[in-house]
């Protein structure tokens, strides 16, 4: 079952199964995140994936073969300049949203079929599971513009692939190939192109086929392990679980299980 939503700008949206697809789609601009991405984006995970009931994972992706998304349109912000402190706060709102996404009740798989550079690899990080086509590069190239990596890479690419590795990655401003991403861990898994978007979808929609609740709280006991010492994480996995314990998705699953058939999960 395909269903589609209200269009937006810089986005493709639409349900298959129980995945909502969100397609960056500025194909001609290397899918940057330009004109209204950021605000569409918001509107696809926001206001759309969330209340759609549906939607129990979400993929993303990005239009064509070049591109994933190529950070920031450079050509838009060439001829911009803000003050120091009106780049602070205005750079909340990308955090936010960024943040917004890591920590979506939903799962999230990126399908990283072209390059992931700048804000498209800050993008990617944000995403639970990342897969790649084998024609995929990666970077944080912000050093070369006297910039730097500020939605995010600076801390997500540390915790993901280790200190020294990820100072490289942001010192050098070099890119790497689909096969050392893997290495390093960015990826998880390398794929022909023609064989990513079916792949991760089929990914999607097996975790979109377990219980609900579990994999929210699974998700976030994981995300919040990761920022604490062991001890407060275990005690947040013991309270995730606690959490669920008298769900009806874990009575459904126990019955189904004694009963032998597939169980039908509510996420209640």
């Amino acid at each position: 079952m395909t269903a589609s939503t209200p269009a937006l700008d810089t986005l493709l949206y639409e349900v298959r199964g129980n995945v909502a697809i969100v397609t960056l789609n500025r194909p001609e601009r290397m899918n940057t995140l330009g004109g209204s991405m950021k605000p569409d984006l918001a509107r696809a995970f926001f206001e759309y994936a969330r209340t759609d009931e549906r939607v129990r994972a979400v993929l993303v992706t990005g239009s064509g073969e070049r591109a994933f998304c190529a950070g920031a349109d450079i050509k838009e912000r060439a001829g911009s300049q803000a003050s120091g402190t009106d780049y602070f706060v205005a750079q909340k709102a990308t955090h936010d949203l960024f943040r917004n996404i890591e920590e979506f009740e939903k799962p999230v798989v990126a399908a990283i079929n072209g390059v992931a550079l700048g804000g498209g690899l800050e993008i990617a990080l944000c995403c639970d599971i990342r897969i790649a086509a084998d024609s995929a590069r990666f970077g944080l190239p912000e050093i070369k513009l006297g910039v730097i990596p500020a939605a995010g890479g600076t801390q997500r690419l540390p915790r993901l692939i280790g200190e020294a590795r990820a100072k490289e990655l942001i010192l050098t401003a070099d890119l790497v190939d689909a096969d050392t991403a893997l290495r390093y861990g960015i990826v998880s898994r390398v794929l022909p192109q023609a064989e990513l978007l079916p792949a991760a979808l089929a990914l999607a929609q097996r975790i979109a086929e377990h219980p609900p609740l579990a994999v929210r709280f699974a998700k976030r006991a994981i995300n919040r392990g990761m920022q604490v010492d062991l001890d407060s994480g275990l005690e947040y996995e013991r309270y995730a679980a606690a959490m669920i314990i008298d769900s009806e998705d874990r009575k459904e699953g126990m019955r189904a299980f004694v009963e032998k058939r597939k169980p039908v999960f509510t996420g209640r």
